[in-house]
């Protein structure tokens, strides 16, 4: 049995003279899970990989900060949360930590959507072996679903986590290295398309393992209105030839004027409105959504709450998107 940490208690500004219309976030959260709740809530409270990928620590606290900026947030659904609590990876055996959020995943599965809180991008494996171990129990014998990854991020994160002379372990920046391997391992296709690549942090051998898993990237110089209407049709045939979708959102790919809380900041990073188009478009199609997470938020580096503020508000557009069906 994993253990989960539960210790998370959910406050909030209350305005009672409002009724059953002044609801928050906090309101509508409940532990138990055995209640008509459809989607739930999971931390996986990590650095390591961030760690292992010579990155700047303090993520692992980021889960709880996410709760407490969503807290207070307005609620407009009838549904209610359920929050299953948080993995907690602190003795550096990332390895065993994303097997246990793995199983988390895919039990939840069973009979809810799954929105996680990170911690370090290493998050994505987990979130990626979750979600086939539940589609291997729930799928006819020798049928294999079409799962689409959709990244938001700098970075492709298919950084090698194996190599034959150099000492690797999987990290922040393998989770779809690690994804790929898994999918030609099983004879299952790689659906991969990653939103806001920075070409100044990927090198030429990531953009050549993309190529060769047939990636489908959109850099950040791209992002722009002249082009808009071009990728988001892109967009729109990657996810037509999903069965299921998987929502990954690392919040390097934001700008550090608005998020200078994560575990590489990004200059050149995109705005919320340059992204939000290509993220509505994923939410339109919500019943394919089986798990969506936030990623990189670092409370260390964090100025006024912003980068917390943004997480937030993105989950918030995610849980009601996964809540209306």
């Amino acid at each position: 049995m994993t253990d989960l940490d539960t210790s998370y208690v959910w406050q909030g500004r209350n305005d009672a003279e409002d009724g059953e219309l002044g609801l928050r976030v906090h309101h509508i959260v409940c532990r138990d899970e055995e209640n008509d709740s459809n989607v739930a809530l999971l931390g996986f409270a990590t650095d390591e990989g961030v760690k292992r990928n010579k990155g700047r620590t303090g993520a692992i606290r980021g889960p709880d900060e996410i709760r407490n900026a969503l807290s207070s947030m307005a609620w407009h659904c009838s549904n209610r949360l359920t929050d299953l609590g948080n993995i907690v990876c602190n003795d550096g055996n990332l390895e065993t930590s994303q097997s246990q959020c793995a199983q988390v995943i895919t039990q939840a599965l069973s009979d809810k959507k799954i929105m996680l809180l990170g911690g370090g991008h290493e998050i994505a494996f987990s979130s990626f072996k979750g979600i086939v171990e539940h589609l291997k129990e729930v799928s006819r014998d020798g049928e294999k679903p079409k799962l689409g990854i959709i990244n938001f991020d700098a970075h492709f994160d298919l950084r090698a986590f194996q190599h034959p002379t150099q000492p690797l372990k999987a990290s922040s920046g393998t989770p779809f290295n690690q994804s790929a391997q898994w999918c030609r391992d099983n004879n299952w296709s790689f659906l991969y398309t990653c939103i806001g690549v920075s070409r100044a942090s990927n090198t030429q051998a990531l953009y050549d393992r993309a190529n060769a898993l047939n990636v489908l990237y959109i850099e950040d110089n791209q992002l722009n209105i002249q082009q808009q209407s071009h990728h988001l049709a892109s967009l729109n045939d990657f996810i037509g030839q999903c069965d299921y979708l998987y929502l990954t959102i690392d919040l390097d790919v934001f700008s550090s004027a608005i998020a200078p809380g994560v575990s590489a900041p990004n200059p050149r990073g995109m705005s919320y409105e340059q992204l939000w188009p290509f993220i509505e478009l994923t939410l339109q199609h919500n019943k394919k959504i089986l798990v969506a997470d936030i990623a990189e938020y670092n409370p260390t580096y964090d100025i006024d709450h912003s980068t917390a503020r943004l997480a937030a508000r993105l989950s918030w557009e995610i849980l009601h998107a996964l809540l209306n069906e």
